[in-house]
């Protein structure tokens, strides 16, 4: 399809006020109310988001990660996403200690190339997330995998952080694929893995590029959060960008860390609308209607009165800005 200048499709929008001005509005929450989709047919997509422990073994780990991929097709899932490194103990809760290129994998390797296997037989996306070895460097990455089987491309994390218990600058490479955005058979997708999640501008590029849904694979530790600022985040991030937040944290006590779990998903206007339990194996099941992507108030509002021009000089090396 054709795509306009911030990468979205040109398809059509079901926004009951589409073309009109708003301020014609006879209220502000009508004025409000342009933005959403509440008119029109729906085309669902079921989006499953698996929440399950990891043991030492990456093989047992692995072949529960594909049972749970039979089991959500069955649902009618036609996109699963898993959490971090979740076919793998977490290792960088201990420091750096000698060579950890032995502990990753390369891509495609053993776990993409299971995952494409179970892609083609069910026609379903496919987000992991894995250790990976490129040559003597390795990365937090998120392969994605298209609904025929093949692998569309890896995001890899860009921002890597050290502190006890996370101590991942020993272990991953900064990422070097910048924030891409797949067209896949179910819709456009992005990935901002963990630690990326919190950096607005690595967001709202994955907008620009024209995500329909952004997942987020995490290890968040239990009370690793205040309260209410673990969701917050990613519903601000769903609102302010306009497109679908899915994140799906690793669960389950580990050797220095036990891992909450507690995914969610959240729609364009920052809403969430399905939660995972704390502590629990479990598969998060929810349906999407990607079209309220183009009537929400991002893709209506904020990335249309976007001011590009005087960004460079404000977020520019130095960070610093200009005081008055």
């Amino acid at each position: 399809m054709a795509e306009d200048a911030i990468g979205r499709d040109s398809r059509t929008a079901r926004c009951p006020y589409a073309g009109e001005d708003a301020g014609a509005c006879a209220t502000v929450a009508e004025a409000l109310a342009w933005g959403s989709c509440s008119e029109g047919e729906q085309h669902v997509t079921r989006i499953a988001r698996i929440q399950q422990h990891a043991t030492p073994d990456r093989d047992a780990n692995r072949a529960r990660g594909l049972q749970a991929i039979d089991r959500v097709a069955a649902e009618g899932a036609r996109i699963a996403c898993f959490a971090e490194l979740a076919f793998y103990p977490q290792r960088p809760a201990d420091e750096y200690n000698g060579n950890v290129s032995d502990l990753a994998e390369p891509v495609p390797g053993p776990t993409t190339e299971a995952f494409a296997a179970k892609a083609r037989e069910h026609e379903m996306v496919i987000v992991l997330n894995l250790f990976e070895r490129d040559g003597e460097r390795t990365f937090d990455s998120s392969p994605v995998i298209d609904a025929d089987g093949s692998l569309l491309g890896t995001t890899r994390m860009v921002h890597i952080t050290d502190y006890p218990c996370f101590h991942e600058k020993g272990y991953y490479t900064p990422g070097d694929r910048g924030a891409p955005v797949y067209a896949t058979a179910h819709g456009r997708i992005g990935a901002a893995i963990c630690y990326d999640r919190h950096y607005p501008e690595y967001m709202r590029a994955l907008a620009l590029g024209g995500a329909d849904i952004v997942f987020v694979p995490q290890a968040g530790a239990s009370g690793e959060w205040p309260d209410g600022l673990y969701e917050a985040e990613l519903r601000v991030a769903a609102f302010q960008n306009g497109y679908f937040t899915a994140l799906r944290n690793r669960v389950g006590e580990e050797t220095r860390v036990t891992f909450a779990g507690e995914s969610f998903a959240c729609v364009p206007d920052g809403r969430v609308i399905a939660r995972a339990g704390e502590g629990t194996d479990e598969v998060l099941v929810f349906d999407t209607d990607f079209a309220e992507v183009e009537c929400s108030h991002a893709r209506r509002l904020f990335l249309r009165d976007r001011r590009p021009e005087l960004y460079g000089e404000w977020l520019g090396e130095s960070g610093a800005g200009r005081m008055a």
